[in-house]
Order: C-alpha cells, then sequence, then structure tokens
C-alpha cells in the first residue's frame, strides 16, 4: 500500500512536470524573442524614436503598442498601411528591408 502511494505521487509529480517544463520552455521562447526585439528596437529605431517607446521621440513618435500589419509596412517599405491614419505624417522613415526577419521580435518588444 505505501509503494503504491509514494508510485502515484511519483505519477502525479511528473506529470506536472512535464507541463511546467512546456510552460517554462514557452515563457523562455517569449522571454528570448522580447529580448532580441527589445536590442533590434535600440539598435535601428532609437536615432528618431524615443528609447522608451512609450513616448514620442525627436522625430518618431510613440509607437508602443503598433500592430503587426503597420510594423511590418513601415519596416519593409517605410509607408503606411492603406487605411492607416500616422500620428505625424511624414515621410522621414526609410525602409529597413534587411529586418524582415526580425518583424516578430520588434512587434513583440512594442506589444509587451
Amino acid at each position: 500500500m505505501k509503494s503504491f502511494l509514494i508510485f502515484s505521487f511519483f505519477l502525479i509529480f511528473s506529470g506536472c512536470t512535464k507541463k511546467d517544463a512546456a510552460t517554462t520552455e514557452t515563457a523562455s521562447s517569449e522571454e528570448q524573442l522580447l529580448a532580441r526585439g527589445q536590442t533590434i528596437y535600440k539598435m535601428n529605431c532609437i536615432a528618431c524614436h524615443n528609447p522608451d517607446p512609450a513616448i514620442d521621440g525627436p522625430t518618431g513618435p510613440s509607437i508602443k503598442g503598433s500592430s503587426l500589419e503597420l510594423v511590418q509596412a513601415r519596416v519593409l517599405k517605410g509607408q503606411y498601411p492603406e487605411g492607416y491614419k500616422p500620428k505625424r505624417d511624414t515621410k522621414v522613415m526609410p525602409p529597413l528591408p534587411h529586418l524582415e526577419k526580425e518583424i516578430p521580435a520588434i512587434h513583440a518588444f512594442l506589444n509587451k
């Protein structure tokens, strides 16, 4: 009977460990994506946008909470998505197509 209880506890806790490990792995991946986005943002965006994306920069507006569609259009083409009303109607931002693979990370950072 005692060994049955020990075995039962082992099964219960081993099941929780696998679930917790998957949750931890997902959280770790998300943290890595956010960290990568923050690094990319600091390296490429703060010349115009504020280091804090919730605050307007010297030439670029605050961009915290930007949609994926907006980030893609601005980064890849230097344009606004169709129907989007910009905070500042300027054409200052150049396209940065070399950042195409980093868009998910940038978007994650801007929406954390």
